[in-house]
Order: structure tokens, then C-alpha cells, then sequence
């Protein structure tokens, strides 16, 4: 029952009661007026419990900023009486979480969203929550352009998932393959460590690991400049704007069928997170610095090459099948051998 209604039940009783007669029972009275002032406590209770806590996943990527905001400032109070983020550190990591039910919503990228949707894992992307944060870094700073790159060799965290995925669509937009050499690293902490020990030249790396990697090489007196927005280049390999939908939450099935009200509230959090995030970046920084463990003059640094959003997953179709499209055309396995239909998106 809503306040007003407590309230004009309340009203009605005090009125009903000074009409009756004096040998009407004082504690009648009260305790009738002690239930009607009860019900708005009883009703805001009932709701939060409906779901005690939820653990929040996500990468070691920009997207997670926004995601340890919103549980650091409470923005997530509707969702459940409890609220964690933590993090995956590898795509095999968050792929067994999934499996075994242990993980439930999860940041991830949007082609694997797609995969393990067609595969019927049980799983529906919610949101898009960064469209695109693909940066490559080099020692090198005449490169200006991905044609560039020629004769070079670049390090690519990650194999077979969206940073390689993406290389090899602009390495084949250009007519490059075979051009680049293109060495891969488990983690882009890895091959941050290897740029910073001038084992490797140039790098594809996601933010933070960007600004992390140009920090920690600054502070040490290494030269290392972010050459090329991929974003940029991926409207030129699409022909289209430079958005590149490149992760997002996914809520597993079982999730929605018990908590079938949550999802709205979640993602209502997570917009306001994300607006509040690009508005101030040196607090959203301090917020998430600790749950993301990376200094907050990295995160802070990172925000504004991060393109958080929080966008419903349906409103984001459009540019999400354009990024599935393009990789299918060369890794069709890596969408799930077929693009997903709608039931992709919730």
C-alpha cells in the first residue's frame, strides 16, 4: 500500500473513531491506527527482499568502472539488499562461471554474448555498455594511420576474441593480412608488462590497460603514445558511424525466470551510473579504483577514451549485428556458426 493510501486509511479511522460512542475500546483504536502506519514499511520491506544479494561480473575493462560505481554509490538499492561487482580476469574464467551457474550477470563482449546465446546456453544480452575502447599503443609515434602498421609487428591480448577479431577485420578491410605481423598475449596486463619491458614495440590494448600502460611508461621515462582509435577505424571498415558495441551485460535465463523485476531496476541503475561516471570522471575514478585494483589517475585517465554507456541491448541492435555481421564473415564460428535472432536481446 502507498503512503497515500496509509494515509487516507488513517484518516478515515481517526474521523470513524470520534464518532463512535466513549465506551469504544482506546486500544482498538490504536492499534488499528498502529497497522494502517506499519503497511508502507511492511510493503518497501517485502520488495527488497524479493532479492537478497547479486554478485555483478566483470573484465578488467572500462565497462566495470561503471559497474563498481554503481555498487559504490548505491545506485543499485532496487535490485537487491546486497550487491557485489568483481571481476573476470580471462574469457575462459567468465565462460565456466556461466556454465556452472555460479555467474548470472556478467559484462562481456558482445560476440560472445552472441556465441553462447546461439549455442542455447540461456543467456540474454541486456545492455551495451561501452561502444568501443580499442586503442593501439606504440613506441612508435610516426604511425598515424592503420596502413602504418605495415611491415610492423602488433600484440594482441586475448586470442580469438573481440581485440583479434576486430584486428583481423580492418588487417582484411586494408588488404593487409599477411603484412603485420600479429603476436598474441594471454591478458592486455600481459602485454602491457611486455611493452614496458621493450620486449614488444606496439600493442592493441582496451582501456584501462591504455592508460595504465602510457602511466607507468611515463613514469619510468619510456616514450609510449596511443597512435590509432580503433573506433575510428572500425567506421571505416563498416562504412558506418565509429561505434563499436563492444561489450555488454548479459543476465542468464534462470536469473530472469526468478527474478523476472529486477532486470528493469538493474539497468535503470547502471544508465545512471554511466552518466554520472562520464560527468565526473575523478570520482567515478575514486569510487572503482579499489574494487578494479588500478591507482585512480589510470581510471580517470581511461574514462574519457572509454565511451561508457548504458544502452538497452534492442536500441543497440542495429550496431550490434553490423559488429557480428563483420566478424562472421571471416570467423563465423565465433557468433555461434549463424547470426542470433532476436531472442538474443532482452
Amino acid at each position: 500500500m502507498s503512503n497515500a493510501h496509509a494515509a487516507e486509511n488513517w484518516t478515515k479511522s481517526a474521523g470513524l473513531a470520534s464518532d463512535l460512542s466513549r465506551d469504544v475500546s482506546r486500544r482498538a483504536v490504536c492499534t488499528g491506527i498502529a497497522s494502517a502506519l506499519a503497511l508502507p514499511f511492511l510493503s518497501r520491506s517485502a520488495y527488497a527482499a524479493s532479492l537478497e544479494s547479486l554478485v555483478l561480473y566483470g573484465p578488467p575493462a572500462g565497462p566495470s568502472i561503471t559497474l563498481a560505481y554503481a555498487v559504490g554509490k548505491g545506485l543499485l538499492r532496487d535490485v537487491a539488499d546486497k550487491v557485489e561487482f568483481k571481476t573476470w580476469r580471462t574469457p575462459d574464467e567468465m565462460r565456466a562461471g556461466l556454465s556452472s551457474g555460479s555467474m548470472q550477470a556478467v559484462v562481456m563482449p558482445t560476440t560472445v554474448a552472441a556465441n553462447l546465446h546461439t549455442r542455447g546456453l540461456g543467456l540474454k544480452l541486456a545492455n551495451v555498455m561501452t561502444n568501443g575502447l580499442l586503442y593501439v599503443v606504440s613506441r612508435n609515434d610516426k604511425i598515424a594511420d592503420f596502413a602504418d602498421l605495415e611491415g610492423q609487428s602488433v600484440t594482441v591480448p586475448f586470442p580469438n576474441d573481440t581485440p583479434e577479431l576486430v584486428f583481423d577485420a580492418s588487417l582484411a578491410r586494408h588488404r593487409m593480412e599477411g603484412k603485420v605481423e600479429v603476436e598474441r598475449a594471454g591478458s592486455p596486463i600481459e602485454a602491457v608488462q611486455m611493452l614496458l619491458a621493450g620486449r614488444i614495440d606496439t600493442a592493441l590494448l582496451p582501456e584501462p590497460a591504455v592508460s595504465a600502460a602510457i602511466f607507468k611508461a611515463k613514469a619510468s621515462g619510456q616514450p609510449l603514445y596511443r597512435v590509432l582509435d580503433m573506433q575510428r577505424e572500425w567506421g571505416i571498415v563498416t562504412a558506418t558511424t565509429p561505434v563499436m558495441p563492444q561489450a555488454g551485460l548479459a543476465l542468464t535465463q534462470s536469473f530472469l525466470d526468478a527474478h523476472p523485476g529486477q532486470a528493469k531496476a538493474l539497468l535503470a541503475g547502471l544508465e545512471q551510473a554511466a552518466a554520472e561516471v562520464n560527468a565526473n570522471p575523478a570520482a567515478a575514478a575514486s569510487q572503482a579504483a579499489s574494487a578494479l585494483e588500478l591507482p585512480w589517475p589510470v581510471l580517470e585517465a581511461s574514462i574519457p577514451y572509454s565511451n561508457l554507456v548504458a544502452m538497452n541491448a534492442l536500441d543497440a541492435r542495429g550496431s550490434i549485428e553490423t559488429l557480428l555481421r563483420t566478424v562472421a564473415q571471416s570467423h563465423p564460428e565465433m557468433v555461434g556458426g549463424r547470426m542470433p535472432d532476436a531472442s538474443l536481446y532482452l
